[in-house]
Formats: structure tokens, C-alpha cells, sequence
């Protein structure tokens, strides 16, 4: 049963090629904007590279940019084959290219759409990357002189000045880790002997955090040690007075900032996906519709054009029976060399 039939007059048929032409040149372009949102989502990644704790999120810009450069290709050749439409004598010698290039371009429209669901799905992934990634960052913040580490402290401070916020999930993180390095404590002090010897594991734990906490749009001088200490500031009550350090956690300014450009990006991409797959369906009315031309006299001729010749379960078993038999001689092939190797052994 043919799918969607119409009918194509010689005046049709040309607007069709013509019109064809065009958008698969801006989808040329759609590709190429995929392949650019893909490099730039992926770089803003990398700059917080240290605060994330596994590179699974980098699927999402990884096949952002395949498809993008698949996209230019596939939209080159459609337009190629637009411009021989215009000379029904030109056409045909596309039909053995038109098979491999619709299952490439199934392929990565397809790709395309997943993508978008992973933009929208991958929050969780996000979260708990992150989550990991700024507990050890927190950790490792006082290892200046360590190998690897050096870097840590400045990377905290940057992102918590940038994004305007302070610790994992609140300030309140600083206090559970020695974010001070032994080299700059005066272990002859009383106070810092004190808190060393409290803590089981001989850490310096103490209510402050560090000055990029602090938020400049407040008009009292930072207070960023002895935060939960009244008495030790003048008219200070930090159970009801707001604090004038950041109180959001870097986790989810971050996860705010990385959804909101995915979901930005997403919604591009859908916009691109549906875009591609408009040249991809008028492709397919232009091939049939030409593909009845074919041998005639007469090239002004009426012609029909369809999606599919077939219905939509017999075309998908058509392109995959030949699969599914490939497979199966070559697993049949590596079982008998195995079995001719055993008798050797």
C-alpha cells in the first residue's frame, strides 16, 4: 500500500526542486549551527571540568557535533540532487546513491532527536556529577603545594564569585572540611591546638568560610569566620539576620546554569530537527515524483510522489532482512573456522 500519495504536475515538480534547493541550503546552515551550539556547550564544560566528577554529560556536545557535520553533508547532496531535478536527463544518476543515503539520513535525523531527549534527560547525570565533583574540590581546596592540586583553590574561588554561590549545597559545607593548610596555622595558638585536638581526625573545623563567599552587594563588612558566634560581632544574630555571604550552593547554580543552556540548545535543536526533516520528506516526494519520468518521451508529463511504496512495516523489515542475513552468514562463518581450528589444536 503506497503512504501518502500525491500528484505532481511538470509546474509543481519544478517549484518542489526549487523550493527544495533552498531549505536544504538553510538546513546546510541548521547543520552548521548544531555543529557550533555542540562546540560551545562543550567547552563550557570543560571550564568546570574539575568540579565534575565523570564525563558522561559530554555525550550531549559529543553528538551534537557528529550530527552537525553529518547534517552539512547529507544537506549538500540533497541540494545537488535538487539542482539535477531540473533536467529530468540528470536525475537518474543518483538511483544507486539514494539507498545508502536515506538509511545515512534516517540515521542521523534520528541521532538528532535523541539528542534532544538527552539535553532534557541528563539533569540527574548532571546533579550527581557535580555533587561529587565540588565535595572533593571542597576537600582539596587547602592543597596548593600538592601536585595536581594546585590549582583547586583558585577554580573554587572563580566559580563561586562567578555563580554567586558558596559550598556544595550551602556555606555550611565549609565547615565540615580543613579548608585552611597546616602551613598557614599557628599551632602554638591556643584556639587552633584547642580545635585540632577536638576533632577525632586532627583537622582545624572551625564556622568560617572562605572570602569568595562573600556577597559585595551587602552593606555590612564580610563576616566569614565565626559565623554561628553572636557574641562574637557586634549587633549579629545569624538565626535571624541574612547572612551577607552566598547562601545558594554552587551545586545548583551550576545545574540551573548547564539545564538552562541545554535546554536552550535543545530547543534549537528541535527547531533544526524539524527543519531536516521537512528536506528529508519533500526529498522523497521529489525522488518518486521523478523516478516516474524516468524513460519517457515526454518529461512534462503528470507523476505521482509517496513517502513510502510500501506500508511503514514492510519498508522497515525490507532494510532490515539484508542486515539480519549478513549477520547471520558471518556468524555461521566464524563458527565454522572455528570449528576447522580444533582439530588442529
Amino acid at each position: 500500500m503506497v503512504l501518502m500519495k500525491m500528484k505532481f504536475p511538470f509546474e509543481k515538480r519544478m517549484k518542489l526542486a526549487q523550493g527544495l534547493w533552498l531549505l536544504s541550503w538553510m538546513a546546510t546552515l541548521a547543520g552548521a549551527l548544531t555543529f557550533t551550539l555542540g562546540c560551545f556547550l562543550k567547552t563550557e564544560l570543560r571550564r568546570r571540568a574539575e568540579v565534575m566528577d565523570n564525563t558522561e554529560i559530554h555525550a550531549v556536545p559529543n553528538t551534537l557535533m557528529i550530527v552537525g557535520l553529518a547534517s552539512l553533508g547529507i544537506n549538500y547532496f540533497a541540494g545537488r540532487m535538487c539542482q539535477d531535478a531540473l533536467d529530468a536527463g540528470r536525475f537518474p544518476r543518483w538511483k544507486t546513491f539514494l539507498q545508502p543515503y536515506w538509511g545515512v539520513s534516517l540515521f542521523f535525523t534520528l541521532l538528532m532527536l535523541s539528542t534532544v531527549i538527552m539535553s532534557y534527560a541528563m539533569k540527574g547525570n548532571l546533579e550527581w556529577s557535580l555533587k561529587i565533583g565540588l565535595k572533593n574540590g571542597i576537600r582539596f581546596y587547602k592543597d596548593t603545594d600538592t601536585p595536581g592540586r594546585c590549582f583547586q583553590k583558585q577554580t573554587i574561588d572563580r566559580l563561586q564569585m562567578e555563580f554567586q554561590c558558596c559550598g556544595n549545597t550551602d556555606f555550611k559545607d565549609w565547615f565540615e572540611v580543613q579548608w585552611i593548610s597546616n602551613r598557614y596555622l599557628d599551632f602554638s595558638s591556643k584556639e587552633v591546638k584547642d580545635r585540632v585536638k577536638s576533632n577525632v581526625d586532627g583537622r582545624y573545623l572551625f564556622d568560617g568560610v572562605p572570602f569568595s563567599c562573600c556577597n559585595p552587594s551587602s552593606p555590612r563588612p564580610c563576616i566569614q569566620d565565626r559565623l554561628t558566634n553572636n557574641s562574637a560581632h557586634y549587633n549579629y544574630e545569624h538565626q535571624t539576620e541574612e547572612l551577607n555571604i552566598y547562601i545558594r550552593g554552587c551545586r545548583e547554580a551550576l545545574v540551573n546554569y548547564y539545564m538552562g543552556l541545554m535546554n536552550t540548545i535543545g530547543a534549537a535543536v528541535l527547531s533544526i530537527f524539524l527543519v531536516q526533516s521537512s528536506v528529508l520528506v519533500s526529498l522523497r516526494y521529489l525522488q518518486t515524483a521523478m523516478e516516474a519520468v524516468a524513460g519517457q518521451e515526454n518529461t512534462e508529463i503528470e507523476t505521482e510522489g509517496y513517502l513510502l511504496e510500501k506500508g511503514v512495516k514492510e519498508t522497515i523489515m525490507e532494510y532490515v532482512t539484508p542486515m539480519l542475513v549478513f549477520l547471520q552468514l558471518n556468524q555461521v562463518g566464524s563458527e565454522d573456522a572455528e570449528a576447522g581450528e580444533t582439530p588442529a589444536k
